[in-house]
């Protein structure tokens, strides 16, 4: 049965019709399409592009594939009709394809250094296995390697870079000859620089940026993903660890504090910047639109940039394409402009998945 939507489609903010005939749009009228929207504003599926449906609330790997898939369904019940799983410990290929799933882009299993990682998370690899490692976990996802650029040495105390920067380069290189694109974790203010020099495509936190650095991103086209409420939990990181590690805290704190400036120089310096809430383990699913609203109130993003990082833009990154002809039929209405006010962005009225209709 075919589907009519018709309101005001983002980004062109024009009133359209679409019909969605299985799981595809056209602009041709269909025949005896059944209206399921008329009015309001209609934009292609958010998208979470840094999310673990792999990673158990609480940390560790989930327990099967139905926990992985409930997870997920979370996330698409916000309206989150398109997911990048930025890492996995527990491996859900056929989930790929779900009809009842956002749609999937996913690394394979993080690439860490040997006992410098959540426990059970990464695998663990000594940097001469570093460009064999990235190649497997090329073929165990669908497109991305996920790559953990630093974490707290517990011998110099503080963050440092995860590898050497041979070794960091040569795990991109190695990502991008088996097909791949690489994002890298990363806190620290050493790492990030070797990564995006490196060529790395997505950068995840970078709360280490400088404000050259953003204007490197911006030339070679690397994307950034803040995961704002990631970084809004460094306080709870530094406080377990100040007695310990008090300059590790001190530097967490100082990341924290400086990041929605290092944001707000990446968005104005022209770097791609795409909506991720790294839901899995510590962060609750679903949380999309909280992310979206820290990007524009925290980091100063406008809403019609926030809402391309959180839906067109991203989608078009990950190569889902959006409302157009032959496009994916994947599709949230809301009730008012949320460019005006984005909270509106919490409260879909329609979702459409895969040219179903889910609420």
């Amino acid at each position: 049965m075919a589907l009519h939507v018709r309101g005001v489609v983002l980004p062109d903010d024009e009133v359209r019709d679409l019909w969605l005939v299985g799981d595809r749009v056209t602009l041709t009228p269909v025949p005896g399409a059944v209206t399921i929207a008329d009015g309001g504003f209609v934009l292609p599926g958010l998208v979470d592009a840094h999310c673990h449906i792999g990673i158990a609330p609480g940390g560790g790997p989930v327990g099967s594939l139905d926990e992985a898939r409930e997870l997920a369904a979370i996330d698409r019940d916000a309206g989150v009709l398109a997911i990048r799983d930025a890492g996995s410990p527990y491996p859900y290929p056929e989930l790929d394809d779900s009809p009842e799933l956002p749609r999937l882009a996913r690394a394979g299993q993080h690439i860490a250094p040997v006992r410098r990682y959540l426990p059970d998370i990464g695998l663990e690899v000594a940097a001469a296995d570093v460009p064999a490692t990235v190649a497997a976990q090329a073929r165990a996802g669908n497109g991305w390697v996920k790559l953990v650029g630093d974490w707290i040495d517990r011998d110099a105390g503080d963050l440092t870079p995860a590898w050497d920067a041979d070794t960091l380069t040569a795990a991109v290189r190695a990502a991008h000859d088996a097909g791949a694109r690489a994002a890298v974790h990363t806190f620290s203010e050493s790492a990030v620089e070797i990564m995006v020099r490196a060529g790395v495509d997505s950068v995840e936190h970078g709360t280490g940026l400088s404000v050259d650095l953003v204007d490197e991103m911006a030339r070679r086209g690397t994307a950034l993903v803040p995961t704002m409420l990631n970084i809004g939990t460094f306080g709870g990181i530094a406080e377990r660890a100040r007695v310990k590690f008090p300059g590790y805290a001190k530097h967490m704190l100082a990341l924290r504090d400086g990041f929605p400036h290092v944001v707000r120089a990446a968005y104005e310096a022209g770097v791609r910047i795409y909506v991720g809430t790294d839901a899995g383990g510590g962060i609750d699913h679903g949380m999309a639109a909280r992310e979206m609203l820290l990007l524009h109130t925290s980091a100063g993003m406008s809403t019609s940039d926030v809402l391309a990082a959180g839906s067109w833009g991203a989608r078009e990154w990950l190569g889902f394409p959006g409302l157009v002809e032959g496009g994916l039929a994947d599709l949230v209405v809301y009730g008012a402009d949320p460019r005006l006010d984005l909270r509106v962005i919490e409260a879909p009225e329609r979702i459409v998945l895969r040219g179903r209709v889910l609420l």
